[in-house]
């Protein structure tokens, strides 16, 4: 009994060394294949998709869109243009019209239309509340201490230039879009990003209206 029961634990032992874990459910089985390893990003291909597609009806050919309530994408960072389309595809992120249009496009051409975007120079803008300015400046530049709102600059760089991969460009963004996100974070009705939703739930009307401004000037 002894015996057997030393040669059961050299097999037990035996199994683990390596990676013989032929019993992962997450492991391909024998008919399935693995992900399709994704190619680098074809800005030629993402142009023809952004046009075929229709993209640019509300987000103009070159990424500047000329309609306030529709974001500029213009020299946004790629990846999180990848990021907001998988999740406007998979509904972490809501919005019956863009919902639509990422569920017509795949991985790679998500890559693609993202680089594409990334390589066309935003149209600055500018801000129109002289009255409000002064306060989005001081909300974006050193926040508000007395409620622990950090300053926007902080993530998005002092000229809303964002940092690559992490946090996007806002710089020379409509201060409508900026506006109607600010308040869907704090509201709850956008969900796909925990630290904006928590600095905005902390942001009135007259504040959120204030930084949207100050921010639709920076460039």
């Amino acid at each position: 009994m002894k015996l057997f029961a030393s040669l059961l634990l050299v097999a037990l032992a035996g199994s683990f060394s390596g990676f013989s874990f032929a019993a992962d459910p997450a492991a391909p089985g024998p008919t399935e294949r693995a992900p399709a390893k994704l190619g680098k990003p074809d800005l030629a291909n993402g142009e023809v998709v952004f046009n075929g597609k229709s993209c640019a009806a509300c987000h103009s050919a070159d990424g500047n869109s000329a309609i306030p309530a529709n974001p500029k994408l213009a020299q946004q960072h790629p990846e999180y243009l990848v990021k907001q389309l998988q999740e406007f595809k998979s509904g972490k992120r809501k919005s019956p019209v863009m919902s639509g249009m990422a569920a017509m496009l795949s991985e790679q051409e998500m890559r693609n239309v993202a680089w594409f975007l990334g390589s066309k120079a935003i149209k600055p803008g500018f801000a129109k509340d002289k009255d409000l300015v002064a306060l989005g400046e001081k909300i974006y530049r050193g926040g508000i201490g007395d409620r622990n709102v950090p300053a926007c600059a902080g993530c998005h760089s002092p000229n809303g230039a964002g940092i690559p991969i992490q946090y996007p460009r806002l710089g020379g963004q409509h201060a409508e879009y900026i506006a109607a996100q600010l308040t869907a974070f704090r509201d709850g009705l956008r969900l796909n990003s925990v630290p904006m939703s928590g600095v905005a739930a902390k942001l009135n009307d007259r504040e959120i209206k204030a930084v949207s401004d100050f921010i639709a000037g920076l460039h």
